[in-house]
């Protein structure tokens, strides 16, 4: 696949209902030759329209908009969503929500120009990796009434809890409202593996397989934690370079 980022001009649309707004977000993306720019949108409706005309690939979408807001706009654009969107807002209570629908990046009013241009180098690293191969880098979650964003590599694996999934990260434990198989999907397949259905383990952290007291076998985590592998998973696992060396090892050792 070509990369689309050297070869095509990238299209933006902008939407906001202050003027000011969309004119601040202009002048900085007439500033990069790469850039295109497919429209300006003051309202939602409007949004919803020239997205579906001009299919840009990125957009910087503002929350609040009377009648229908950046979030309403993303729920009736379904699969249609485009490959960036970069929420723009002056409120932060909305990261969150914005990260757990997708959003690429969350711009605070006002910003910098530098953390501008962070954020549309972000949105082209998206765009030429292509949508249907964009892995999930950061997740955004609550901790003591505060957004904070963790690094996927930091994870060292995926709990199922009820309605959401514990991401265990060292000594820590986060809560994130979305489910195992949602989470699956958006994560690097390379770097994570889904080793029970209510399971999912960072390849980097595995020290071993074992076999447990119960006959069935065990991954065992750098930190001593211990793990179900289920049989269902257990050929996806087997079937990673990394896992494979694991396997070898433990067979050399004995552990077989």
């Amino acid at each position: 696949m070509q990369d689309k980022t050297e070869n095509n001009r990238i299209r933006a649309l902008i939407v906001d209902d202050e003027p000011l707004a969309r004119s601040s977000i202009l002048t900085l993306l007439r500033k990069d030759p790469q850039i295109e720019i497919a429209g300006e949108a003051n309202s939602g409706k409007e949004a919803l329209h020239l997205i579906s005309q001009s299919r840009p690939d990125l957009v910087f979408l503002d929350v609040q908009m009377p009648g229908c807001d950046g979030f309403d706009v993303l729920e009736m654009l379904g699969a249609r969503v485009p490959p960036a969107i970069v929420f723009v807002t002056a409120h932060d209570k909305y990261a969150l929500k914005a990260f757990e629908a997708g959003a690429l990046d969350y711009l605070l009013k006002p910003f910098t120009n530098a953390r501008f241009a962070r954020s549309l180098e972000r949105a082209k690293e998206r765009i030429a990796l292509g949508s249907q191969t964009a892995r999930l880098e950061r997740i955004a979650v609550k901790n003591a009434g505060k957004v904070m964003f963790l690094n996927s590599s930091d994870i060292d694996w995926i709990e199922a809890a009820d309605y959401y999934v514990s991401l265990h990260v060292g000594a820590s434990t986060h809560l994130l409202r979305r489910s195992m198989n949602d989470l699956e999907e958006d994560l690097d397949p390379i770097a994570f593996c889904r080793i029970h259905r209510s399971t999912i383990v960072n390849l980097s952290r595995v020290q071993e397989l074992s076999l447990g007291a119960d006959g069935e076998y065990e991954i065992v985590l750098r930190d001593g934690t211990r793990l179900r592998l289920s049989r269902r998973y257990r050929k996806e696992l087997l079937g990673t370079k990394l896992a494979q060396k694991i396997a070898d090892d433990s067979t050399n050792n004995g552990a077989y």
